[in-house]
């Protein structure tokens, strides 16, 4: 367990000091994200954007930085006192935007609301999965109990938002996208929120933490990469996200623009059909029924070998990368240094085709966003001509990333381009998220939207949830990824880097786990 707490910074801390506040400006801020949020509900979508926007009214009992730390948040400390046990103190003088205590009541509820949210498309179940019981001490004090020895506990934590008991109350998802619920204790609160138009963010003065420079910030929805850079250099918006790696050059060498990166903690994969024994839209080049061939193993690393990650890296995302190999990036704790990333072979590619049975290929359509991820469109294009070169004929299909990932989570693709972020900085995340077999009720595989199943990952990844110390969860780890990706479970990309830019007098925090924060923003000082 000390292990744990050493490597998680912050967890066990005995106190934390409320940061004072910085001078406040009264001017206000524009920031134009590539893609926004599908709900201004904490709990309809663990998905990165969703949950970066809805940060910003609403607070976690754990927060992280820009570096993925563990931080106080509404808990201001947190210690265990026995087995399986876990003691937390709330943060005194916390009120709700409305003016409302903030309490462990509070705190209950949302455990008890997060994992059950209709028409959720990455549902809040898997963070929860590690609490057996919740209960409250007095106003300020609440007593976990979890189902392992583990500290997942306090990485889970971080991820959950805590909402209001008197608002969120009968509140339905609706209820939060109008403001009717829309209660926080967050730095900002809420406005308004016109979908697919703008954000409009007002300071909460009374935050009990660092308080915004900017008195009110909107929030502004450009899906465009052309268009968001022009919005920058015209002065309409002071910070862009996703700067697109073909404009990272001329942003550079600009002196009204300073750009702000980071390594990102995401990985671009491309996720296929697993499970079932025909899938809709893969058929046989004369339009024929087949069964479907994603389920041969041979037919997944054909696929993979097709893919020139090099290439991708070099001319699409303009060197902002590198080629992936799995999920997890090399720095976080259960990396396999053992599984490389897939090499360019598409003389192999054939050759395995033909051995699976399928000599003359089939006919696909790979299915992606168009506005979440960097150059995803233009990458999930590439991939569709590369399988062309071996055979296969693959049509394309891409659309705005909230229509996108509810088609997905309702298993409507076949093949599809996605990437999956581990803000916790574990190996055991992705695998739990998208690699462990899909159970709703105990919160595995909320990501596995291709139902990709092994007894075996699953007992691996387990054993790394509960496991008492870092050392034998990354070995579960490794262990784990090593079955799932030597069967090409799901052909992993590539890393990326992400970049900021803003204009000439702001200063962006960049954050490893890719979230555009409105209190990130700030004035040079």
């Amino acid at each position: 367990m000390q292990r744990w707490i050493k490597i998680l910074k912050a967890a066990g801390f005995a106190a934390a000091t409320v940061m004072t506040p910085v001078a406040a400006y009264a001017a206000d801020a524009r920031i134009g994200v590539r893609t926004e949020t599908q709900s201004m509900d904490p709990h309809f979508s663990y998905i990165g954007t969703s949950k970066a926007t809805v940060l910003n009214v609403f607070d976690l009992l754990i927060e992280r930085d820009k570096d993925l730390r563990l931080q106080p948040g509404l808990a201001e400390s947190w210690k265990k006192i026995g087995d399986r046990l876990w003691e937390f103190k709330l943060r005194p003088g916390v009120k709700w935007h409305d003016g409302v205590p903030f309490t462990a009541d509070d705190v209950l509820f949302t455990f008890k609301r997060a994992g059950d949210v209709p028409n959720s498309p990455a549902p809040f179940t898997t963070f929860l999965s590690d609490i057996a019981k919740a209960e409250k001490v007095d106003d300020l004090t609440v007593r976990i109990s979890t189902n392992t020895e583990s500290a997942q506990l306090l990485l889970d934590l971080a991820d959950i938002p805590i909402i209001s008991q008197h608002a969120g109350k009968g509140a339905a998802t609706a209820d939060y996208n109008s403001g009717k619920a829309t209660i926080g204790t967050g730095p900002f609160k809420f406005v308004s929120w016109q979908p697919g138009g703008k954000l409009a963010l007002v300071r909460n003065d009374n935050y009990w933490g660092k308080k915004s420079d900017f008195a009110s910030v909107d929030v502004l929805a450009m899906p465009n990469d052309a268009s968001r850079v022009a919005a920058l250099l015209s002065g309409d918006v002071d910070l862009i996200e996703a700067v697109p790696p073909d404009n990272y050059q001329r942003l550079l060498s600009d002196p009204k623009v300073e750009l702000f990166k980071i390594n990102d903690v995401f990985a671009a994969y491309i996720h296929m059909d697993t499970n079932r024994a025909e899938t809709p839209f893969i058929t046989a080049k004369n339009g024929a029924k087949i069964p479907n061939p994603l389920l041969n193993p041979k037919v997944r690393r054909a696929l993979s070998l097709a893919i020139d990650r090099k290439a991708i890296v070099s001319r699409l995302l303009f060197g902002l990368g590198e080629p992936a190999g799995q999920l997890a990036s090399p720095s976080m704790i259960g990396f396999n240094p053992d599984i490389k990333p897939t090499g360019y072979d598409p003389a192999a590619a054939k050759k395995l085709l033909a051995e699976a049975g399928y000599p003359d290929g089939f006919k696909m359509t790979l299915h992606g966003p168009s506005n979440r991820y960097v150059a995803d469109a233009q990458i999930t294009q590439a991939a569709a001509q590369m399988f062309e070169r071996i055979g296969i004929a693959t049509s394309v299909e891409t659309m705005p990333s909230n229509v996108f990932f509810a088609k997905a989570s309702a298993q409507e693709f076949s093949i599809f381009f996605i990437a999956f972020g581990s803000p916790q900085g574990t190996a055991w995340l992705s695998l739990r998220g998208v690699l462990m077999t899909f159970n709703k009720e105990e919160g595995y595989g909320p990501s596995n939207r291709g139902r990709y199943s092994n007894p075996e990952v699953d007992r691996l990844t387990k054993l790394a949830l509960g496991a008492a110390n870092l050392d034998d969860a990354a070995t579960f780890a490794r262990q784990a990824a090593a079955i799932a990706y030597g069967e090409d479970a799901v052909i992993p990309l590539h890393y990326q880097l992400n970049v900021w830019a803003a204009r000439k007098g702001f200063v962006y925090e960049a954050r490893q786990d890719q979230a555009t924060m409105a209190l990130s923003l700030s004035r040079a000082r």
